[in-house]
């Protein structure tokens, strides 16, 4: 799910918070579980209870916790409690995200009717999954990987992912630093296989490609109760 505010999206399937100017925006992992809780339940005031139980689940915490993943929301976002734009405290009660969002219909919906992806990137102990079709890489947060490197370009690479099954695809798109493939620069476009290493800037990012019929084979089984 994407969802867009002021300056800000926040894609729940890469867990990432970027913003227009600044690019990837730095959370830890509580707090953007935290915002993305708040979000998805605006305008509501979500109790303090219950936020506890989501974010710690069966672990006692104190009050305090909560209000540091709250200030560090709004320090992330230049968002004031005295005046707020998009994190409203409702005090003895909890909190709630007052900012006007939007949902956006990404690529990767399944309501679209496209298969969930195959192939993936490792970046950073973070997975990102790909669509089928282009997938455009680069600093820009309009991209679908967003890479706020040294050394990446506004738009810098795309990864071509065939609907029917092959190869992925890796496309310079005539970036300053060019990219590369184990260390090798690619030239225009080069073929891709399950475990090369995209080096693109200063990003090092590892292909999966899971083998044919497995994606399929892992949604029918998510089904089973």
């Amino acid at each position: 799910m994407k969802i867009r505010f002021a300056e800000f999206t926040m894609d729940s399937e890469t867990r990432q918070l970027l913003a227009q100017k600044r690019g990837d925006v730095r959370l830890s992992t509580k707090a953007f579980d935290l915002l993305r809780t708040l979000i998805e339940r605006r305008p509501k005031v979500v109790d303090k209870s219950d936020l506890h139980a989501l974010i710690w689940p069966n672990t006692f915490v104190v009050d305090a916790n909560l209000s540091v993943l709250i200030a560090e929301i709004r320090r992330a976002l230049g968002d004031e409690p005295q005046d707020p734009r998009f994190i409203r405290t409702v005090h003895g009660v909890g909190y709630a995200f007052c900012g006007a969002a939007v949902e956006q219909s990404g690529r990767r919906s399944h309501a679209s009717g496209r298969r969930p992806a195959r192939a993936s990137l490792l970046w950073n102990q973070r997975t990102i999954a790909l669509s089928d079709g282009d997938n455009i890489l680069g600093r820009s947060p309009e991209c679908d990987v967003c890479l706020d490197a040294a050394g990446v370009s506004r738009r810098h690479a795309l990864i071509r992912v065939p609907a029917g099954g092959g190869a992925p695809v890796l496309e310079d798109l005539a970036s300053t630093n060019g990219t590369l493939v184990n260390n090798a620069p690619i030239g225009r476009r080069r073929p891709l296989k399950d475990g090369d290493v995209i080096q693109v800037g200063s990003v090092d990012l590892t292909l999966r490609v899971a083998p044919a019929g497995q994606a399929e084979t892992e949604r029918i089984q998510r089904k089973r109760p």
